[in-house]
């Protein structure tokens, strides 16, 4: 978005920066004090300190350092210096009233290449939950948001089945020192974009890309989470345990019969090939009808590990996928004229995530409780005579929050919900250009601006806990 399309965007949208802009209808289920509403991070988004007290590097240094890789050549070798600003960042989650915070522990950070703890690395992690546990807010940790370390990528990564067994080790010295910090674990962040972005059109770490190897790569990334779920429970008793999945709303072009197969299909794609496996023990059959001949090797035993129960669901959405038959086994994109899209070029639709969720307790019997772990958008933010007007994301965020009502309504058990994020942050392949952020970023400075909708948020967080006595 340019500062232009920003500033008309702004005029557009001055009802909604109006005192109620985050206030939802009498009946809603945000009003509800066990609703929790939070904010989310990740470690090599925001840490920084890439060489410090021990920490190893990991794929996202190796590719991001790779020439081509990265938008304008960025690294998170710095990032938004939260490893030496953690106190302050905590202290601005505080300030914004939320009530929980997602973050992910870098692996690399907290072990060698043999498998020995680095003490200097679990200490940073043991101070950032000690000063939730004292403000009161609630913490959810990730175990693994695509920090692989490069070590273990050298010796095959996600296709090599050992990485696995690796991460169990990982998961276990974790839950081992963490116990009783942590109100909730997730062992992997949207293991899609992992298999499929790492391994299969190389757009993400480690950049490889093989028709062949995404599949292959997802069973041994979601075998590491049944595994690592079993010493979690293990270890750490009265922590929830759960996983997240980014999942993609595919709509027909047309109402063709090969066009709505194709939306089905991309459907079973970003969401079945993850759920199913979690939830029914097995890969969807369509799966390898649109890649034929891609079937992973699965040994006996995998998949009852795999489909342990969960305790809870994390769902990731961000937008919607158009789509067409491609004339054989798959899809096409067709992009739609005329919708309002994000800095990402992705359209919203907040339609699609009370669909999905819908769809969801429609298809599985056993769907454990949701939280919906991110939600949020891009725009070109600046600070303006000292303030971040971010009017399309008040917007966003007030429209998916009443679909994640909407779907409550219909059944759905739907805890919470962290906004994405709580710092504008290096974000992947696309580098520091796309702000995601509740919290303005200056990157030469480290400066943090609180934007329009953090305020709103807190707001609305203050005025639902004073409704119910604080």
């Amino acid at each position: 978005m340019t500062h232009d399309s920003a500033a008309s965007q702004h005029s557009a949208s001055n009802a909604i920066l109006d005192d109620d802009a985050f206030t939802p209808s009498p009946d809603s289920a945000l009003w509800r004090r066990d609703f929790l509403l939070g904010a989310a991070t990740a470690s090599y988004q925001i840490e920084g300190a890439a060489t410090e007290d021990g920490r190893l590097p990991s794929i996202w240094d190796t590719f991001s350092a790779t020439p081509g890789k990265v938008l304008a050549g960025d690294t998170g070798a710095v990032a938004c210096d939260h490893y030496h600003r953690w106190s302050g960042d905590l202290d601005l989650l505080k300030d914004l009233n939320f009530e929980a915070y997602r973050f992910s522990i870098a692996w690399p950070r907290v072990m060698d290449a043999s498998g020995r703890p680095n003490p200097k690395g679990i200490a940073f992690y043991k101070r950032l939950l000690e000063r939730l546990k004292e403000q009161g807010i609630q913490t959810f940790a990730t175990l693994y948001h695509w920090d692989l370390p490069q070590h273990l990528e050298d010796r095959g990564g996600w296709l090599n089945r050992d990485t696995a067994y690796r991460f169990a080790d990982y998961a276990d010295l974790m839950s081992r020192e963490l116990t009783g910090l942590v109100d909730a674990w997730m062992t992997l962040n949207e293991p899609w974009c992992s298999a499929y972005l790492g391994y299969g059109n190389g757009h993400h770490a480690p950049g490889l890309s093989n028709p062949r190897y995404p599949t292959q790569a997802m069973h041994h990334l979601l075998l590491g989470h049944g595994l690592a779920t079993q010493v979690l429970r293990a270890n750490d008793a009265k922590s929830a345990k759960g996983i997240v999945a980014n999942v993609g709303r595919g709509t027909p072009n047309s109402q063709t019969p090969a066009d709505i197969t194709a939306a089905r299909r991309f459907e079973v794609q970003h969401n079945a090939w993850i759920l199913d496996p979690l939830l029914k023990g097995e890969y969807p059959a369509e799966l390898f009808e649109l890649w034929p001949g891609t079937e992973p090797l699965v040994l006996d035993g995998d998949m009852e590990t795999i489909a342990a129960p969960l305790d809870f669901l994390g769902i990731n959405y961000y937008f919607r996928t158009n789509v067409k038959s491609d004339g054989a086994h798959g899809y096409t994109e067709v992009p739609l004229p005329g919708v309002e899209r994000t800095q990402m070029g992705w359209e919203v639709y907040p339609d699609g995530l009370r669909d999905l969720l819908v769809g969801f307790h429609d298809a599985y019997d056993n769907l454990p409780p949701i939280y919906i772990t991110e939600n949020g958008m891009a725009s070109d933010d600046s600070v303006q005579d000292g303030e971040v007007v971010d009017a399309q994301r008040i917007a966003f965020l007030k429209r998916h929050l009443a679909a994640v009502d909407a779907a409550i309504k219909k059944g759905v058990d739907v805890r919470g919900y962290f906004v994405w994020s709580l710092l504008d942050n290096f974000e992947w392949a696309f580098g520091y250009e796309r702000r995601f952020g509740v919290v303005h970023v200056d990157y030469d400075t480290q400066k943090r601006t609180k934007k329009r909708s953090a305020e709103l948020i807190a707001r609305f967080i203050a005025e639902r806990n004073a409704r119910d006595g604080g």
